[in-house]
């Protein structure tokens, strides 16, 4: 599908990287992994003929359509967010007037011209169906909630949405283009756990090839069969997902190692041969022999490795009272929007804990309410006895003062021995030479998120208040910072959708789900766990309302009352749009066997007596089976809304 031999690039001289190669085949599924800096967003627009390499080839085959989902987009805010997502289907639009069009030209053509139109027709029409056509609507809509768009958020303008909800759609868009390669950077950036498992699930059946670049270790051992590394100017690919990749090509350094240090200690003995005997007559052939055999040896080269990274632990943290944070039946509202309700939990001296759910859930909203920035609309929130905050927001822009630069931010709150070691710890989190006297207004995200850690670490803290302190964070940084929080003897608190690095961190869930707060004992694996549990029950909720129907009725029964009458209705009425349901999906599969039968015909119409009664006929069937997908999805969702109501 898409070819790069021996490819490289160099800017102003220096080389960014040289000879990548990679062959992308049809459903291959590619990591692209590698330290900030590498080149993995060069990779991307030179597949998409922004940039031209310096060195080497890229080759694609006729007909590939490539989807690119930037981390900077160009934003188009005129329209809901369902319209914005519908623009999707140009293609579709323009597949659907040369189908039109080949229909009217078939009334009027000769008998050799049939069988050409025909053919152009079935092309057409294949790749119609395979983009959704006739369920544009639908397709779209599933595709906003599986990213995490209520129903009712569908209308919105986009203008009126955040930078990471926008992003979203142009996901969304991206996905329902349905292109031959897909170049995803950072996909799951801005999505919450629930929506990075459905894209995770879509792009497992993906019909086209993918290649992703993503600091999500999970998200990219779940999705992807290959990997191609972007290490120091070098590129190296594997037919392995990322964790096995790296166990592989840490034990290829390993052979590697061994390998040159044999030969180097083979070097040494026959550098000492030639200096101790290289004026002895009688040993100048040996001497000669020696000098040729060390002129022709390969030396053996080791992989570099990126050794450079982030090295540090937090203080230790001044003792707190037992109990750290108690919120008792907090509620906080912006206007009509009730964003917490009721929420109740109590967090103990050292625990680690992580606040997970969707976005605009209240997880950002209830940390900020702890950290003193909010009020709660309603109930308490009390902090125990002697505890100190340290809180990194995601905004960076709130907490550092873009006229400093770096070293200065860094230097205005050091105290003590740790003033005569800043130059070294800048460096350990990637800020080096000239990189210190940066002003803060000219850093990137990701380096105010690296600064701003840097500044959290240096005050003993005894709560640590995270809002997702991974997001910018490449994957070697994200282990660091993860076993730096593993050793800290303090109390966490972590805002997170990212599920690696919450395993093995925390001990406890608060899951924030339509206002309310949860508390799961146990870590993140266990909460995801009961989650998908609870999902399932949710997809099987008829079925199983009608099987436990009878022990519900049996059990309201014997007390009386409306309740039983209540809840049998509520029965009948599911089972009743059960069955329509079953009737719809019948009528569907139907009419899809005779499409397809048809659309078998138009490889030859020869047996075809009446053409234009067949098209016709191939129309209106197309029509009808829009109509019922439609429906379908329509009943479909009035059935979600009577079960939910019935909970």
């Amino acid at each position: 599908m898409v070819s790069l031999e021996d490819v490289g690039i160099s800017f102003g001289g220096e080389d960014l990287f040289t000879g990548v190669s990679l062959q992308v085949n049809p459903k291959d599924r590619v990591g692209l992994v590698g330290r900030n800096g590498t080149g993995k967003s060069t990779i991307f627009r030179i597949l998409t003929g922004e940039l031209t390499p310096t060195y080497g080839r890229v080759s694609y085959p006729g007909g590939t359509t490539i989807g690119f989902l930037s981390q900077d987009i160009e934003r188009s805010d005129t329209q809901s967010v369902l319209a914005e997502a519908l623009t999707a289907f140009a293609e579709l639009q323009t597949l659907s007037g040369r189908i039109a069009e080949i229909g009217r030209r078939l009334e009027t053509a000769t008998p050799g011209e049939q069988q050409q139109l025909a053919e152009r027709l079935a092309s057409h029409t294949e790749r119609y169906h395979l983009l959704g056509g006739g369920r544009e609507e639908s397709l779209a809509e599933r595709t906003l909630i599986g990213l995490g768009f209520e129903r009712a958020q569908l209308g919105q303008p986009t203008r009126e949405l955040s930078g990471g909800w926008r992003m979203r759609v142009e996901l969304a868009k991206i996905l329902l283009q349905n292109p031959s390669l897909l170049l995803l950077d950072e996909p799951t950036n801005h999505l919450d756990i629930e929506s990075i498992q459905w894209l995770e699930d879509y792009l497992k059946t993906y019909p086209g090839a993918l290649i992703l670049v993503s600091h999500d270790r999970r998200f990219l051992d779940n999705v992807t069969n290959r990997t191609l590394e972007l290490a120091v100017r070098q590129g190296h690919s594997m037919n392995l997902p990322y964790t096995k990749f790296m166990q592989a090509r840490e034990e290829q350094r390993e052979q590697q190692l061994a390998a040159f240090k044999n030969q180097q200690k083979t070097i040494e003995k026959t550098q000492e041969f030639i200096a101790r005997f290289r004026y002895k007559p009688e040993k100048s052939n040996q001497v000669q022999s020696r000098i040729k055999q060390l002129e022709k040896m390969e030396i053996i080269e080791v992989d570099e490795v990126d050794s450079s990274g982030i090295h540090f632990r937090f203080p230790p943290a001044p003792r707190a009272g037992d109990t750290v944070v108690e919120v008792k039946n907090l509620a906080k509202h912006f206007g009509d929007k009730r964003v917490i309700e009721r929420a109740t939990l109590s967090i103990a001296r050292g625990e680690k804990v992580a606040f997970v759910g969707r976005n605009g859930e209240g997880k950002t909203t209830l940390a900020r309410i702890l950290q003193g920035e909010l009020e709660p609309s309603e109930g308490a929130c009390r902090l125990g006895h002697n505890v100190a905050i340290g809180y990194f927001a995601q905004n960076q822009e709130d907490v550092l003062d873009g006229s400093r630069t770096v070293y200065e931010t860094i230097d205005a709150v050091a105290v003590g021995e740790v003033r005569t070691k800043l130059r070294d710890l800048l460096a350990a989190f990637l800020f080096r030479g000239d990189d210190i006297d940066k002003r803060v207004s000219v850093l990137s995200g990701g380096e105010r998120n690296r600064l701003a850690m840097v500044k959290l670490m240096l005050k003993p803290y005894n709560l640590l208040i995270l809002d997702e302190p991974t997001n910018h964070l490449d994957i070697q940084a994200k282990d660091l910072l993860k076993q730096a929080l593993n050793s800290y003897d303090g109390t966490l608190i972590v805002v997170s959708h990212d599920r690696d690095f919450l395993d093995g961190l925390v001990g406890k869930v608060y899951e924030f789900r339509e206002g309310r707060v949860k508390e799961h004992l146990g870590g993140i694996n266990a909460f995801l766990e009961s989650r998908r549990i609870g999902s399932l029950d949710e997809l099987n909720a008829p079925q199983q309302k009608a099987a436990s129907g009878a022990k519900d009725a049996e059990a309201t029964r014997k007390g009386g009352g409306e309740g039983w009458k209540e809840r049998k209705q509520l029965n009948n009425e599911i089972r009743r749009r059960q069955r329509e349901i079953d009737r719809i999906e019948a009528e569907i599969a139907t009419g899809e066997e005779r499409v397809k039968g048809m659309e078998a015909q138009l490889a030859d119409l020869s047996g075809v007596p009446d053409q234009q009664a067949f098209f016709a006929e191939y129309e209106a069937l197309k029509r009808q089976l829009a109509s019922l997908m439609k429906s379908w999805e329509e009943k479909i969702y009035e059935l979600e809304i009577i079960q939910e109501d019935g909970l």
